[in-house]
């Protein structure tokens, strides 16, 4: 059996001394290293020898096995290194300036937004995003069979865990561990089943404002929204509230700023009314009072929201939300 490992390496040695090209590798691994090659085909041999030689001969086709293989990757690698083009480098080129990134136009104006309300004695909260049925609804006055779910149609992992449509479910959380005074404002991303349009997406940011103590009215909210009205679009906007309905909070109303770029004369972004919708606010239920362990009787207090993505549109002049989610660099450096 010592003959045949012998003849086997001295084909091989023959055979790659006729190697002229890499195309002539893969014939050579084939014939001696492929499944049916020659030391392959050697292996299956062993079950003829007596059996006190069959470990013997195992050993040495595995010895010879490995010495081939290594012989033909290093005549593959030498072949590799011969076609590798020479790199030269040129010292005089001078350098390239390194690319520098910018903050996302969303995250510029949520940090205005946090700036803004933090000036005015709030605190910034978070959340998780995958929130339950509890946080998300049911603590907010809005329990399974009620008609304001439609209009937040979520996407539910699974009966009870959900993508929280509002960073409403903060809020909660944070009258839960904390005793009033409370004012807060809760950022963050929030999900729907939307289908994105121009003014719609499946996700997008949004901030929302709680503020719970003794005495408050919708005077204080009604001042608050101004005041960050001003500061966000200067000191000639105005705002307007128009009742509405919230299962959270009672009374509850929508607000409205004059539009940025005609002044309240109107045009085609305010649709020649003159005003630009915001969203939505009021005085918090008792019943959010009562789901958060809070007592209604003691404390009053507001809650606001707005979305992120819409001021931002507004304050750049952007008329499709998609764009800010399409990583066009072209429109990125504009900011």
């Amino acid at each position: 059996m010592n003959e045949i490992i012998e003849k086997i390496r001295a084909e091989f040695s023959q055979a790659v001394q006729s190697v002229k090209s890499p195309a002539d590798l893969e014939p050579i691994r084939v014939k001696f290293l492929g499944r049916k090659g020659l030391v392959s085909t050697s292996f299956e041999r062993i079950s003829e020898l007596p059996k006190e030689q069959r470990p013997l001969f195992g050993k040495a086709l595995n010895e010879l096995k490995k010495e081939l293989e290594t012989q033909y990757e290093a005549l593959a690698a030498s072949f590799k290194n011969k076609e590798a083009p020479k790199r030269r480098i040129d010292l005089t080129l001078p350098g390239r300036k390194p690319f520098a990134g910018r903050k996302h136009p969303l995250l510029k104006v949520a940090d205005e937004i946090k700036q803004i309300f933090t000036s005015l004695g709030f605190t910034i909260e978070d959340g998780p995003e995958i929130e339950t049925d509890f946080y998300n609804f049911e603590a907010l006055n809005i329990p399974k069979t009620h008609p304001a779910r439609d209009m937040q149609d979520t996407l539910y992992i699974t009966d009870d865990i959900l993508l929280r449509t509002h960073t409403s479910p903060v809020q909660i959380r944070v009258m839960q561990r904390q005793k009033p005074p409370i004012q807060m404002i809760a950022p963050g991303r929030v999900y729907r089943r939307d289908t994105p349009d121009a003014s719609h997406s499946p996700f997008f940011h949004q901030v929302e404002g709680l503020v719970v103590d003794e005495g408050i009215t919708f005077a204080d909210l009604k001042g608050v929204i101004q005041a960050f009205a001003h500061r966000m679009f200067g000191p000639d906007i105005k705002v307007r509230f128009r009742p509405s309905f919230f299962p959270f909070t009672e009374p509850s109303a929508e607000y409205d700023f004059s539009c940025v770029f005609c002044k309240g004369k109107g045009c085609r972004v305010c649709k020649n009314t003159g005003w630009m919708e915001i969203s939505g606010a009021g005085m918090v239920h008792p019943n959010v009072f009562k789901a958060a362990g809070v007592d209604a009787e003691k404390y009053t207090g507001y809650a606001f929201g707005m979305g992120i993505d819409r001021i931002a549109m507004i304050k750049y002049a952007i008329d499709d939300i998609r764009i800010f989610f399409e990583n066009d660099i072209r429109f990125l450096n504009q900011f």
